[in-house]
């Protein structure tokens, strides 16, 4: 059970240090101590503060957020590693950890993606959000260590990432430096639901979010809440054991019946006010100080929150001239640990990717704004081109360039730029039955998936209920890089609601040879790799808080974006599309016949019906998508 532990805060983006005698680097040089700080209502949250043993200098403060504690607790327990990363801990800075509200050692309740008060800090100076709790951490602080240099960084990857994003507006003063990693924007558009569909394959997550402790505790609340999940099927293989589950109704009754957070999911289907004042990137006004926003191109838990989280800084704060954003081949938090060789699954991006990042992005923008060392002249975006395996430099993002449209034609071939033709349809049979499965391999339940995002497609271009387009071989090299918007025209018969899923993917030659490190069994001749996919639930077509059903026989315009890519497609390689309306376990299945809640369908309103796919439709590449509905919603 321990291990389990540690495997699940490994996959949520804390790395679980518990020290042991032979790591005492931390121990010789830092001084740890502990403090709980109020809080403006008069909360204490549990602070952990490494500060170097060398007292001859004033030092910067580098503070974490984190609702997957700061451990190790007790006396004489000291963290294996310090900071972002190696490099950082060898330069010197007081490191700062706190449980955030209700969480492991801190007094209070917990709340999922705390709503922020606008103006909070400057106005009222009353009410409690993540902004307000940090702006009193760092005042405390400033105020108290004594070999502080007065200035704060803050970090944290995936849910720290969003404590971090959540305290860019309203900052305090001495916060200069700020790093959201993975960060969490929204939670109805990150994590637990993708455009409106909810990712099935988070079950085992709930139980982390999901349930309030009875007061400051060391021991992990959850790990028994576990064992329904267990005991609802064989868990080795997640496509079998979800679709054993049944309906959605099913996690409500059997497996999670005093779970608060799949409570606010299955009872808030839509994105309402619970979701729109939960969102931190509608609120990221007044951010007055360096911001260095980091992702992974593979990240299955937060690929929207860091591309719009800078977005929405950059857009909302012109005269912040210190945004940027770092974009890496890396999975979720990839980037804080150096695996030697680069891969995601199957694919190899190189070697000491996340070294790179570390010495020469990471250090060098905390080292600056913290200690005012030489101007490392990042640029606006650092991004790696998963298709060339190679970082380049932008001055803005997404680039300026040269729309590319794809269109689709007569026996699966992929237009580029070509008129299509207007008259062509493309029909499949989508069964709820039946779903698509997104892995190419059966596997087992996982806390969160992740290996599916670079995943060989050709499990799914063979099956009947799979549209494919193709391009020809390719006579150069084809860059995509920015947002991709999803124009699909569609008609639907003997069903009144229907999921959409989009998929760009990296055919590789016939003749692709392995790399020396693709793992055994794994043939990269004629690999389909897929290098962007998004899930839309049909419903919310013309807006996330009022659901359509879609009138059978009616065509029907279903818009939507995918997240951006930088990815070029080789000489040789072809271009590939796949349309399709299921995707298990990943995300749950759509009944097909409109319910008002889908958490509440019964077996019988699952049914089968023909999804047709007319030519007018497109996906676009390298223009700013027209789609608003994620950011028209008001701020509360």
């Amino acid at each position: 059970m321990k291990n389990l532990f540690v495997a699940v805060m490994f996959v949520v983006g804390f790395a679980f240090a518990k020290a042991q005698s032979s790591s005492t680097y931390v121990k010789d040089n830092y001084t740890k101590t502990v403090q709980y700080i109020t809080m403006r209502d008069g909360v204490k949250l549990y602070t952990v503060i490494y500060a170097p043993k060398d007292t001859s200098k004033k030092y910067p403060i580098m503070l974490q957020r984190t609702c997957y504690s700061v451990a190790p607790y007790g006396e004489g327990e000291y963290k294996t590693a310090l900071g972002p990363n190696p490099y950082m801990m060898e330069e010197g800075y007081i490191f700062v950890y706190q449980d955030v509200r209700g969480r492991w050692m801190s007094e209070g309740t917990f709340t999922n993606m705390t709503p922020n008060i606008p103006g909070n800090n400057v106005k009222n100076k009353k009410d409690i959000d993540e902004s307000s709790d940090t702006y009193d951490t760092i005042d405390w602080l400033v105020n108290n260590l004594k070999n502080s240099n007065k200035k704060v960084g803050q970090w944290g990857i995936s849910y720290p990432g969003f404590y971090t994003a959540a305290a860019l507006p309203d900052a305090h003063p001495a916060l200069v430096a700020s790093s959201p990693q993975a960060p969490i924007g929204d939670f109805f558009f990150d994590d637990f639901h993708h455009m409106g569909a909810t990712l099935q394959s988070y079950l085992m997550a709930y139980p982390v979010f999901g349930h309030q402790t009875e007061g400051p505790t060391t021991e992990s609340w959850y790990t028994d809440k576990w064992d329904a999940m267990r005991a609802a099927g064989n868990t080795k293989d997640s496509y079998a054991f979800n679709m054993g589950i049944g309906p959605l109704k099913n996690v409500t009754e059997n497996i999670y019946p005093d779970n608060e957070f799949w409570k606010e999911v299955s009872e808030h289907p839509n994105y309402d006010e619970f979701w729109q004042k939960r969102s931190i990137v509608n609120h990221l006004d007044n951010v007055n100080h360096a911001v260095m926003t980091v992702g992974g191109w593979f990240d299955a838990e937060d690929l929207y929150g860091p591309l719009t989280i800078y977005k929405n800084v950059e857009r909302n704060n012109p005269k912040n001239e210190n945004n940027s954003i770092v974009m890496g081949p890396w999975s979720h938090g990839n980037w804080a640990r150096e695996p030697g060789t680069q891969m995601v699954n199957h694919i190899v991006f190189g070697d000491s990717i996340s070294t790179f990042y570390q010495k020469e992005i990471e250090t060098p923008f905390f080292e600056h704004h913290l200690k005012g060392k030489k101007n490392p002249e990042l640029p606006e975006a650092y991004m790696f081109d998963t298709g060339l395996k190679q970082w380049e430099k932008f001055s803005v993002w997404p680039p300026k360039q040269e729309q590319i449209v794809f269109g689709f034609g007569k026996n699966g071939e992929l237009l580029i730029n070509e008129e299509s033709d207007d008259d062509t349809s493309f029909s499949y049979v989508s069964d709820p039955a039946k779903p698509v499965p997104f892995r190419s391999e059966v596997t087992p339940v996982t806390f969160t998936p992740r290996a599916y995002m670079t995943d060989d497609q050709r499990h799914a271009s063979r099956r009947p209920d799979v549209l494919t387009f193709q391009t020809d071989i390719l006579e150069e090299n084809t860059r995509l890089a920015g947002e991709i918007q999803a124009n699909l025209e569609v008609i639907l018969k003997d069903i009144t609601d229907a999921d959409f899923i989009v998929k760009v993917i990296d055919v590789y030659p016939d003749d692709m040879e392995n790399d020396p490190k693709t793992p055994e069994g794994i043939t990269l001749a004629g690999y389909q790799q897929l290098v962007r996919a998004e899930t839309f639930r049909g419903r919310f077509r013309n807006d996330f808080s009022k659901p359509e059903a879609f009138t059978e026989g009616q065509k029907t315009s279903v818009n939507f974006p995918l997240q951006d890519v930088l990815h070029t497609f080789k000489k040789g390689h072809r271009i590939m599309i796949q349309i399709h309306s299921t995707w298990f376990p990943y995300i749950d299945r759509n009944p097909q016949k409109y319910v008002e809640n889908i958490f509440e369908a019964e077996a019988d309103d699952f049914t089968a019906g023909t999804v047709t796919i007319l030519g007018s439709s497109e996906v676009s590449v390298g223009k700013r998508p027209d789609f608003t509905i994620m950011n028209s919603t008001p701020k509360n």
